[in-house]
C-alpha cells in the first residue's frame, strides 16, 4: 500500500518536498540504534548541556496499525557540522528520514511543521508497511528553551508533568493527566512525562549484575546496591553504584510508583529490610531472587518485622517466567518483563 506524506502549517502551506539531503545518517542508517532510546529527556539534556538547538517530533495521532502509540517522540539535536543526532522512533525505518528531513527546516526557520503520513494524505511519497496513518508535530527548541528546562527539573525531582505546545509557544505544569492529549483549531497539544523509570538491585552475584545490566540498557535509571562491595565501579554504567545496606539505600533514595526493587543479595539481613522499605515506600514492583522453599520463613520473618499482610501481598518471591530458564540472564529476563508490567499498568506506555 502507498503512503503519503503532508505537511501543513496552520495556514496549509507545504513544508517542502522530501528526498535527497536527508540529515547525517538518519535515512537509511544501516544501523538506526538511535531507534533504542524511548525517552528524549536524556538527549535533551545532552544538548542543552552543551548549548545545542533541538527539534521535537510528537507522534499525536495514529489511524490503523502502527509501532508506536500516540505520544511516541522523537529528537533532532543539531551537531556542529550541521547534521542532526536522532533519538527516538515512529515507524521502524519508514518515515524517520523524512522526519529529519522537515526536523532540519524546523530548526533552520523555526516554523513547525505537522506531518500527515499514510491514510489520507494527498502527498504519495513514502510506504507505511503496517498501512495507517500517523500524524507528527515537531517544532524547535532552543538551546535556552525555559520550557525544556522545567521538562528536565521535573524529571530529576521524579514529579510527572505535561508538556503543552501549539507549536510556537510551550510551557510545562505539574499534573499526571492523560498521556496524549491534542485539540485541531486551534491546535494544542500535552504529553504527559512520568519520572524515568528506576531499578535498584541490591546484590552483586552474576544475577543480580545480569538484571542490572539489562535494565541499564533498556532505559531505566538504575541504581546497583552492594553492601560493603568493593571500592572499584561495576563493569558496565550505572546511574548510581552504593555501598551501602539495601534498606538504607531504600530510605535515602526514596520511593515512588516508578521504581522497582529488586533483592538479590541471597542473604535475608539484607534482602528483607530493602523489601519491606520498599513496599512501604509504595515502588510499583518489589521482589527477590531465592528458592520457592525459602518462601515460607521469608515471609514469617517479615511478619515479625511488621510487615502487614497487603504489604506482603504486593511481594514477588522467587519471580521471572516459568520455563525460560535459570541462567542469570534468563531469569533476570524474566524478572525484567514483570517489572516492566508492573510499571504499564494502563498500557499507557506510547
Amino acid at each position: 500500500m502507498q503512503a503519503d506524506t503532508q505537511a501543513d502549517t496552520p495556514a496549509g502551506a507545504q513544508a517542502g518536498a522530501m528526498g535527497a539531503g536527508l540529515p547525517g545518517e538518519i535515512a537509511h542508517a544501516d544501523w538506526p540504534l538511535f531507534g533504542w532510546i524511548d525517552d528524549i529527556r536524556a538527549p535533551l539534556a545532552a544538548a542543552r548541556a552543551s548549548g545545542r538547538a533541538g527539534v521535537l517530533a510528537t507522534l499525536y495521532r495514529v489511524a490503523g496499525s502502527a509501532p508506536r502509540g500516540p505520544g511516541a517522540q522523537m529528537l533532532f539535536a543539531a551537531r556542529s557540522d550541521g547534521t542532526l543526532e536522532a533519538s527516538g522512533y515512529f515507524s521502524g525505518d519508514c518515515i524517520e528520514g523524512d522526519v529529519a528531513h522537515h526536523a532540519a527546516q524546523v530548526l533552520a526557520d523555526g516554523q513547525p511543521r505537522w506531518l500527515h503520513y499514510g491514510q489520507g494524505s494527498p502527498w504519495i511519497d513514502l510506504r507505511l508497511r503496517c498501512g495507517g496513518a500517523l500524524h507528527v508535530m515537531v517544532e524547535r527548541l532552543a538551546a535556552d528553551c525555559p520550557a525544556a528546562a522545567d521538562l528536565l527539573r521535573h524529571a530529576e525531582e521524579r514529579r510527572p508533568c505535561r508538556w503543552h505546545s501549539d507549536g510556537l509557544t510551550r510551557r510545562v505544569t505539574r499534573d499526571d493527566g492523560p498521556l496524549l492529549a491534542f485539540c485541531e483549531a486551534p491546535f494544542t497539544l500535552a504529553r504527559r512525562h512520568d519520572p524515568p523509570r528506576r531499578l535498584i538491585v541490591s546484590g552483586g552475584d552474576p544475577g543480580a549484575l545480569a538484571a542490572a545490566l539489562i535494565a541499564a540498557m533498556t532505559g531505566f535509571e538504575t541504581v546497583l546496591v552492594r553492601p560493603d562491595g568493593p571500592h572499584s565501579p561495576p563493569p558496565f554504567a550505572v546511574s548510581r553504584y552504593l555501598r551501602s545496606a539495601p534498606e538504607q539505600a531504600v530510605s535515602d533514595l526514596g520511593m515512588d510508583r516508578w521504581t522497582a526493587y529488586l533483592g538479590a543479595t541471597h542473604e535475608d539481613g539484607h534482602d528483607l529490610g530493602g523489601c519491606l522499605a520498599a513496599l512501604r515506600g509504595q515502588a510499583a514492583w518489589v521482589g527477590m531472587i531465592g528458592a520457592r522453599s525459602r518462601a515460607d520463613g521469608r515471609l514469617a520473618a517479615l511478619r515479625a518485622l511488621g510487615a502487614s499482610e497487603a504489604e506482603l501481598a504486593r511481594l514477588n518471591l522467587s519471580p521471572g517466567v516459568t520455563g525460560l530458564g535459570k541462567s542469570p540472564f534468563e531469569v533476570a529476563t524474566g524478572i525484567l518483563a514483570q517489572i516492566m508490567q508492573a510499571m504499564n499498568p494502563a498500557a499507557e506506555r506510547a
